[in-house]
C-alpha cells in the first residue's frame, strides 16, 4: 500500500525527521499506531508543554493518512488529556506532570499491550515469552 515511511516536519519546521513510520504488518490501525507515537513522543519529551503539534490537515497530506485518521488521533488524544486543541489557533501539548513517565514505563505500556493481543489470539503466556524472546534475537541479529 505505502512504500514510503510516513513522515513529517520535526518540531521547529528545521527540515524533515521520520518520526513516524507505519507497520502495515502489526495489525493495529494506523490510527492506534499514530496516536501511540505522539503518546511517545509527549512522554519523553520531544513534544513539550505548550509545543504545537502539526494540523490535522497537514499532517494528513505529509503523512499520506486519511484527514479523518489524524482527527480521530487528536481527539482522542485530548480526550486523554495530552493536548488541547483550542479553536482557531491548534493543537497543543499539555503539561502531563506526573504522567511524562520515563521511557521504560512507556515501553512497559506497549509490551503490556502486545502481550494483551498475543492472548487474544489464544497464546499462552509460555508462547508469547517465547515468542518476545525469539523476536528480540532477530532483532539484534539485524542490527549486527
Amino acid at each position: 500500500m505505502r512504500d514510503d515511511p510516513v513522515i513529517w516536519r520535526e518540531k521547529g519546521g528545521t527540515g524533515i525527521m521520520a518520526l513516524f513510520e507505519i507497520d502495515e504488518s502489526s495489525g493495529l490501525p494506523v490510527w492506534v499506531q499514530l496516536r501511540n507515537r505522539f503518546v511517545y513522543l509527549i512522554k519523553t519529551g520531544h513534544y513539550q508543554p505548550g509545543d504545537q503539534l502539526p494540523s490535522v490537515r497537514t499532517l494528513a497530506a505529509e503523512a499520506a493518512i486519511n484527514y479523518n485518521t489524524v482527527s480521530k488521533v487528536y481527539v482522542n488524544l485530548e480526550s486523554d488529556g495530552y493536548v488541547e486543541s483550542i479553536r482557531g489557533r491548534g493543537v497543543f501539548v499539555r503539561d502531563i506532570g506526573s504522567r511524562g513517565d520515563d521511557v521504560l514505563s512507556v515501553a512497559d505500556t506497549e509490551i503490556e499491550g502486545c502481550i494483551r493481543r498475543c492472548l487474544a489470539l489464544g497464546m499462552s503466556i509460555d508462547d508469547v515469552k517465547l515468542r518476545l524472546i525469539d523476536v528480540a534475537h532477530r532483532i539484534q541479529d539485524e542490527k549486527s
